[in-house]
């Protein structure tokens, strides 16, 4: 395990040691190489540093405080389907369908608001089910709320998942060579 651990960390440094060439061909054309060729004059390529991009889950909400939890949670069950239990989601196109399971069933004067990484995905209706459109891949939560008007008066236990979607310039997804005629 930890030689396996070594030999990952030292995989990924490598980038970091490769040196870019430069050099014009024999055509007038520029090239950029990591191997200097033999016998031309190829210059040193300073490269700056990569971008980065920190990217962070939101924090789930608070709860709501006990009194008003108890006190006015007319739903005895608030909780989402269509989400796998122990597996990635698997959407190719960032796209599927969630639901509000309810019990009773929503009141006169009650709305539900899908709630994805703390960005609400569309206004709050009387639907039990949303469309979530281009999720990008990575684990997000989800979590449906109750509302009366614009105040929450429920809200489900947030959901964890992970998205599947398959990467576009994976070598699986490039055309097959034609055969050669026999």
């Amino acid at each position: 395990m930890r030689s396996a651990l070594f030999s990952l960390l030292f995989i990924l440094s490598l980038p970091a040691f490769a040196e870019i060439y430069k050099y014009t061909d024999a055509q007038g054309n520029t090239v950029f190489t990591n191997q200097p060729p033999e016998g031309v004059q190829a210059d040193t390529v300073d490269l700056p540093p990569a971008n980065t991009v920190n990217i962070r889950t939101p924090e789930p909400p608070p709860p709501l405080p006990d009194s008003q939890q108890t006190q006015s949670a007319p739903y005895q069950t608030l909780m989402l389907s269509g989400i796998p239990d122990e597996e990635a989601l698997r959407a190719n196109n960032g796209t599927f369908v969630v639901s509000a399971l309810l019990e009773p069933p929503l009141r006169s004067g009650h709305s539900l608001r899908f709630v994805l990484d703390g960005i609400p995905q569309a206004a709050a209706s009387a639907a039990t089910s949303l469309q979530l459109n281009n999720v990008e891949r990575g684990e997000h939560r989800l979590h449906v709320e109750v509302l009366s008007g614009e105040k929450v008066i429920q809200r489900s236990q947030p959901e964890l998942f992970t998205v599947q979607r398959v990467n576009t310039s994976s070598p699986a997804l490039r055309p097959k060579p034609p055969r050669p005629a026999p």
